[in-house]
């Protein structure tokens, strides 16, 4: 089982930048896919990132990446926009030996953050 806690989310005007994090406290990221999405209000909920592949809509903009020892990984996100604004989920999947997907969809991970809310101001 893993248990994700996710920070960082918050009010930010355009062109700023955040820092989600999405920590396990129980369990452990190791040997797992970390992936980002996010779901705008009247939207469906879309991919964002994995340490491999981005969203067309925040590559050069967004960066993941993870902690291990910490059992954390983080999305820095710069030059936002009004319209990143969203809910922003984590996820997990079970745990892996080798990479079997792309890891863009959400069926392929199994555990999941309650998501932070991101605003990007006008």
């Amino acid at each position: 089982q893993v248990v994700l806690i996710e920070s960082g989310g918050g009010l930010v005007q355009s062109g700023g930048s955040l820092r989600l994090s999405c920590a396990a406290s129980e369990g452990t990221l190791s040997n797992r896919v970390m992936g980002w999405f996010r779901q705008a209000p009247g939207k469906k909920r879309e991919f964002v990132a994995t340490i491999t592949y981005y969203a067309d809509s925040v590559k050069g903009r967004f960066t993941i990446s993870r902690d291990d020892a910490k059992n954390t990984v983080y999305l820095q996100m710069n030059n936002l926009k009004p319209e990143d604004t969203a809910v922003y989920f984590c996820a997990a999947t079970g745990l892996q030996s080798g990479v079997m997907y792309d890891y863009t969809e959400e069926y392929e991970y199994t555990y999941w953050g309650q998501g932070t809310q991101v605003t990007v101001s006008s």
